[in-house]
């Protein structure tokens, strides 16, 4: 069955990673070298730094994704029937799907995965700082395929030293079903402007959280330092926080000490800063933007209604929390915010190698359309509606 077929082929890439991860962390070496001699953003070098803990980290997410069961296999109900037929969905392969992505040298593996589980070709298109480690992992990858039976185009390579632009990949509608950006806003957006391919896009950071009235200290403060737990990118880290111009000072100034004590910078808004000068004046332009470090800023609202008006306008929207202890406010946040993903009274933390049982995942996606929320295996299906009927 196809199905077993692709259990052994990513049991043998969880193989081959592991047994080369001696020379993938030779190879990312080699790239952190010289992204310091071009003085890369610390944030990028983070991104970009590969450990034996994180190739160990990709090494289960493949050996995890080898014991699922195959998308395709799954039969959904429609919400309609034919007159003397049968109807009902299959999720289906996409086909080809390509990656641009930005350091993160271990996301291409993650993304192979993904695309032998749910019977997709992939095809990868990092960027420079990133090179060597990307050239080393597709190649342990590529000999797994190779072993497993699979031809050489379900995993292709187009390296930044190929001279091949960005915008030359993500216009080849003809030959790509989906390209998927993942990086900074810049590259992102480059994407979704320059594509003719159908685009899935990614978003991290300048996630909200409200902060009403009745939700403890205790729980605000373990929502947001948890959010910035993650290895190593920020994708769902609350770097905004509301508050109702009710909080007790002591409270908030709580609040604050702990953040510091931690090693955050707070900023707020002009209310905020004027009664506590120790706050750092946020500028308007930042509301919007993330900040992708441990970097929170503060606003004053009147209530609920304008904490949710306010993050459906500058929220990136993927990821959006509340900390209350009432019903009736967790409902209408539920309801009236227009992020793919709301939390209430629990951290957005985001991880690549969830516990068992969670789904593993690419990313979080924004966008309405296609698929949204978290960037699963389901996301890289799409649905195949068939009516089985008796003559």
């Amino acid at each position: 069955m196809e199905g077993t077929r692709r259990s052994h082929a990513l049991r043998l890439m969880a193989k081959a990673l592991k047994e080369d991860k001696d020379k993938v962390l030779e190879a990312n070496t080699i790239d952190l070298e010289t992204g310091r001699e071009m003085a890369l953003p610390d944030l990028v070098l983070d991104w970009l730094k590969l450990t034996p803990e994180r190739l160990d980290a990709v090494v289960q997410i493949l050996q995890r994704l080898a014991q699922l069961t195959d998308p395709s296999q799954q039969l959904l109900n429609t919400p309609y029937q034919f007159e003397k037929a049968q109807t009902y969905c299959q999720l289906m392969p996409l086909g080809v799907i390509a990656l641009v992505y930005e350091a993160f040298p271990e996301l291409g593996a993650i993304a192979a995965g993904l695309c032998i589980r749910t019977g997709n070709c992939l095809v990868l298109r990092g960027s420079a700082e990133a090179s060597h480690s990307n050239q080393a992992i597709a190649e342990s990858l590529q000999l797994a395929l190779d072993e497993a039976g699979y031809p050489p185009g379900c995993l292709g390579l187009i390296s930044s030293e190929q001279g091949d632009s960005i915008r030359e990949l993500i216009v080849q509608d003809q030959l790509i079903d989906l390209v998927i950006p993942y990086g900074r806003v810049s590259l992102v957006t480059q994407v979704v402007r320059q594509a003719t391919v159908p685009v899935l896009r990614t978003s991290m950071g300048n996630c909200y959280l409200y902060w009403s009235p009745s939700g403890g200290l205790d729980l605000a403060r373990s929502v947001i330092l948890d959010s910035h737990t993650r290895e190593p990118d920020p994708v769902n880290a609350i770097e905004k926080v509301l508050v109702h111009r009710h909080h007790e000072p002591s409270t908030l100034k709580g609040l604050w000490r702990s953040l510091r004590e931690a090693g955050f910078q707070l900023r707020g808004d002009a209310a905020l800063v004027t009664e506590y000068p120790d706050l750092i004046l946020a500028e308007d332009a930042e509301w919007n933007r993330a900040y992708l470090n441990r970097t929170v800023a503060f606003r004053q609202v009147e209530g609920l209604n304008e904490a949710i008006a306010w993050i459906n306008s500058y929220s990136s929207g993927h990821a959006d929390c509340l900390v209350t202890e009432s019903y009736v406010e967790s409902n209408e946040f539920a309801r009236r915010i227009n992020s793919a993903t709301t939390y209430i009274n629990t951290s957005p933390r985001f991880s690549r190698n969830p516990q068992p049982g969670a789904p593993i995942a690419l990313g979080m996606s924004n966008q309405k359309g296609i698929r949204r929320g978290i960037i699963s295996l389901e996301s890289l299906t799409t649905v195949k509606h068939v009516v089985q009927g008796r003559g």
